[in-house]
């Protein structure tokens, strides 16, 4: 099963000295039935990228959780065990949480099959919807508007190795 865990750039610094991504337990994004039911796709191609872009959100909550840090969103895209992955079928249809599934220990950074980040051009509007983050969950449609321009930028797919270049 493929995974998408959310992280920022300092979290994707420590992954990289450390190794692997955690400890445990990681949360990520990844295919799950809730994620299906709610896209209504059988294309898992689609399906992926869905929860690829779920995983970009939560991201962005990360970002606007720490003022300091780079406002560039980051997934790390793994490959892991299906059984290594589970859902909480209590909270498979909250939208909250669609496609959200928990690894219970820490995953080697070997394991991971690329690294979706923003460009440096996608900055100034993930920002601006980093700010406005709190203002549209507490219903402002502009705000929102504001949190939905950071979507309209495409994460670039980088492999493994160039993680250091990434970095700098």
């Amino acid at each position: 099963m493929r995974v998408y865990v959310p992280l920022t750039l300092s979290a994707l610094a420590e992954a990289h000295t450390k190794g692997e991504l955690g400890p445990g337990p990681v949360t990520a994004y990844g295919v799950t039935p809730g994620l299906r039911e709610w896209y209504v796709s059988d294309d898992l191609e689609e399906l992926e990228y869905a929860a690829l872009s779920r995983a970009a959100a939560a991201s962005l909550r990360m970002i606007a959780g720490a003022p300091g840090e780079a406002r560039r969103r980051v997934v790390v895209a793994v490959d892991i065990r299906d059984q290594d992955a589970s859902a909480d079928p209590d909270r498979a249809l909250d939208a909250t949480s669609l496609g959200e599934v928990r690894i219970a220990a820490a995953v080697p950074l070997a394991k991971a099959a690329a690294v979706h980040v923003d460009a440096a051009d996608a900055v100034a509007d993930v920002s601006a919807a980093a700010d406005a983050l709190g203002a549209a969950d507490q219903g402002d449609n502009d705000a929102q508007f504001t949190v939905d321009g950071a979507e309209d930028h495409e994460l670039l797919w980088f492999g493994i190795q160039e993680i250091p270049g990434i970095l700098r």
